[in-house]
């Protein structure tokens, strides 16, 4: 289903369209004025057909259509217009990077963002430039892949319901099962994931959902720490939908504690990527 809100920015005047495809998602952002609405929808290939059903989607008439930039997936690949319209192509490091500062309200302070979606990018800020310094093939599509071979569920949603309701500590190994704790790992920390199930093949849905949900917090949190300690900074800035996730956010913030980095969570931030694509034409 298509899914859309309104937030208060600042001051193109034009109706510019502004589209992020993502692996899963494809998130658009239409400025008209001094408003920002922002829509969702299922991702398709990155092609003007795909774009012909997005503007019918959004219900806009394109002949007031000003400018539409792209950002993500194989956009680079579109034209350089669309029905006689400018195309503008964002590279999706820049739109993260912009996206932050937007959204965080930074101006030009170092600092590291984790952009958390289908996988997981980290991108770099300083002195004006923005830097992709790694990312990992974990995030969203690792809970669904996994959630639909073992729980034959691939709703996020759904898992995450049952998460809620399960205790990862029948299916993980804590470091209390093994010893006392080693340095600065309490007893509760992972010692191993999925580790006791090596002697059972029984479990419940809802220990299993929370498992694989804090599997992957943990390891985002783990990837961010590292690159935090290696810039030398000590909180991160988090853009995507997968840190709205309320399992993997409290798994990244846990696991962001034993490092003592600090973890950032600001609204609107599963927008990020499409905000920083309409920023970056602002500063043009």
């Amino acid at each position: 289903d298509l899914a859309w809100k309104c937030i208060r920015l600042k001051n193109l005047d034009n109706m510019i369209v502004a589209i992020d495809f993502g692996i899963t998602n494809t998130d658009i952002a239409l400025f008209n004025k001094s408003q920002y609405k922002f829509f969702s929808m299922p991702s398709k290939n990155a092609n003007e057909s795909f774009i012909d059903e997005i503007i019918s989607l959004i219900d806009i008439d394109i002949t007031e259509i000003s400018q539409i930039v792209v950002t993500g997936g194989k956009s680079n690949e579109l034209d350089e217009s669309y029905k006689g319209i400018n195309l503008t192509k964002i590279s999706e490091t820049d739109a993260i990077g912009y996206g932050t500062k937007e959204i965080y309200k930074i101006e030009n302070d170092p600092f590291i963002t984790l952009s958390c979606g289908t996988g997981t990018a980290c991108i770099y800020h300083q002195d004006g430039q923005f830097s992709y310094v790694g990312g990992i093939a974990v995030g969203g599509g690792t809970i669904s892949g996994l959630s639909k071979a073992i729980l034959n569920s691939c709703s996020i949603e759904e898992v995450t319901d049952l998460a809620l309701k399960g205790n990862r500590k029948n299916i993980d190994l804590l470091i209390g099962d093994v010893v006392n704790e080693i340095g600065v790992l309490n007893s509760n920390v992972t010692a191993s994931n999925f580790a006791k199930l090596k002697n059972t093949n029984v479990f419940s849905k809802e220990d299993m959902s929370h498992a694989i949900l804090n599997m992957v917090g943990e390891i985002i949190g783990t990837i961010g720490y590292l690159n935090a300690g290696l810039f030398g900074i000590n909180k991160i800035h988090f853009l995507g939908r997968v840190s709205l996730n309320k399992v993997v956010k409290n798994s990244i913030s846990e696991r962001l504690k034993l490092a003592n980095i600090k973890g950032l969570f600001e609204d609107n931030r599963e927008y990020g990527t499409v905000i920083g694509a309409l920023k970056l034409i602002e500063t043009k």
